[in-house]
């Protein structure tokens, strides 16, 4: 793979973090609107209960794995080889990596912003008991995204160690 084909890879990355710091830094801008807040700390953010979803779970989350760490990956995979002047070890697994991590940040964040929504919808109108069995769906919820996020990862870790392998075994 070409030094050119292997950047052309990266943009993903580059307007993926670009997207997800635009949406976390929107979101961090309209939960802090009076109304939105008032009712985000109704049900229990920063600490706990649904409001805990929104804020900061979600919020945290779209930014930091959405905004930082595809960053964080595109700077890996562009000054690796330039670095140790070796070619990252798969191509296929740098598209790979984004994919599946871009996936798993989306999916996160939306389970996040539905059960935090839906449930605190429900702890504002009494209705704790249905609040509670709409819970009981969260933690198999969650770990669908969470779990592609972290193939993602772990393609990205794959590639990075393979590719140092590679370094060291021709220094």
């Amino acid at each position: 793979m070409s030094s050119t084909d292997h950047d052309r890879r990266l943009i993903a990355f580059l307007l993926g973090s670009a997207f997800f710091l635009f949406i976390g830094t929107t979101h961090g801008v309209v939960q802090v609107l009076p109304g939105i807040r008032d009712w985000l700390v109704s049900v229990g953010t920063p600490v706990s209960g649904p409001g805990h979803m929104i804020d900061p779970l979600a919020h945290a989350h779209i930014n930091l794995v959405g905004g930082m760490v595809l960053i964080s990956m595109a700077m890996t995979y562009y000054l690796f080889p330039r670095i140790a002047g070796c070619q990252i070890w798969s191509g296929k697994l740098i598209s790979h990596s984004f994919w599946w991590t871009a996936a798993g940040v989306v999916g996160f964040y939306t389970t996040l912003m539905v059960f935090g929504i839906t449930e605190g919808r429900l702890m504002r109108a009494g209705e704790l008991e249905q609040q509670a069995a709409v819970h009981t769906y969260y933690g198999m919820t969650i770990s669908v995204p969470a779990t592609i996020m972290a193939i993602g990862f772990w393609m990205f870790f794959i590639n990075i160690f393979a590719t140092a392998r590679i370094y060291f075994k021709n220094r």
